[in-house]
């Protein structure tokens, strides 16, 4: 799914995906990091639908 302009315009945009995933972590919500294909920034989505979680390292 593509972000369109209008929402990519109102969300906070990061330059790299670990400083949006420090603020996703302090979240009360859980959120991930996504890289916007509108403006090549990182946003953040509490979106998970179809998202495979990572393994944990071993």
């Amino acid at each position: 799914m593509q972000t369109r302009p209008g929402i990519c315009n109102r969300k906070r945009r990061f330059a790299a995906r670990e400083a949006a995933e420090a603020v996703a972590l302090a979240a009360d919500v859980p959120l991930r990091a996504y890289k916007c294909a509108v403006c090549k920034a990182f946003h953040l989505t509490s979106r998970t639908k179809g998202l495979r979680v990572p393994r944990p390292p071993a």
